[in-house]
């Protein structure tokens, strides 16, 4: 019981969870935009 108290205080904190938060973010726009990558990386060349 003191590890799930001490889990909850030091790790699930809201700071964490809003890191957590911006990185399934970002993972999710990589994954949906991944097959139309080549479009927009050579646009320039």
């Amino acid at each position: 019981m003191m590890l799930w108290q001490w889990l909850r205080r030091h790790l699930f904190t809201r700071e964490n969870a809003f890191a957590l938060a911006l990185c399934l973010i970002v993972l999710l726009v990589i994954i949906v935009t991944t097959d139309s990558a080549p479009q927009w990386i050579y646009q320039g060349f």
